[in-house]
């Protein structure tokens, strides 16, 4: 089974994210979006989940999937690999980095904070940037 799980990493935003300081998500014609979902998942409940949480319960709500079936459908969703949260919208166009711990749980900072400074600056974190959205 794949995971998109890192374990003590800071991702930092993409270097051609649009914004300076981070936005909410929002949702479009009363439909929540994916980055939308994310962030509700990550900044509503931080150290909670871990990546592999938040992809799959973002992609389970969307499809419609019951929760009596998610335990197989994960199986299945993670048999092959997913794209992770370097991919995510959060931190390629609304300014969140997102903090994985030591036990792969994420939490959500936004560009500019004193704490997304912080993390930006730990030596004992692993860092990287969420990809970008145009070919450099």
């Amino acid at each position: 089974m794949s995971t998109t799980n890192y374990v003590d990493t800071f991702i930092e935003v993409a270097e051609d994210c649009p914004v300076t300081e981070a936005e909410v998500p929002p949702t479009k014609g009363g439909t929540k979006t994916v980055a939308a979902l994310q962030h509700e998942l990550i900044a509503g409940h931080p150290y909670v989940f871990t990546s592999d949480d938040v992809i799959f319960e973002v992609y389970a709500e969307r499809a419609g999937i019951p929760p009596e079936e998610r335990p197989a459908e994960r199986e299945r969703f993670f048999s092959k690999g997913q794209p992770c949260l370097r991919s995510s919208p959060l931190g390629k166009r609304y300014g969140w980095g997102t903090h994985h711990d030591a036990e792969g749980r994420v939490a959500a900072y936004p560009l500019g904070s004193d704490e997304y400074r912080r993390l930006q600056s730990d030596p004992s974190l692993a860092h990287t940037r969420a990809m970008r959205s145009r070919r450099g």
